[in-house]
């Protein structure tokens, strides 16, 4: 069974979360040949208080 994992930031809509793990279960599917029902999709939101880039924190870009 796949397991894909999506670390990102907060903000998307339920929509825009609902088309990936739409259009993730089905091309996983297609590509490993499996089964859309054996495939799990888990999203991870971070706020930007609490992930940083190039030093900088995301609350401050």
């Amino acid at each position: 069974m796949p397991v894909i994992q999506i670390t990102m930031s907060q903000g998307r809509t339920v929509e825009q979360k609902r088309e990936l793990v739409k259009v993730l279960t089905r091309e996983t599917a297609r590509i490993l040949n499996a089964k859309e029902d054996g495939v799990r999709v888990l999203i991870y939101e971070v706020s930007k208080e609490n992930w940083g880039n190039a030093g900088v924190l995301g609350l401050d870009m």
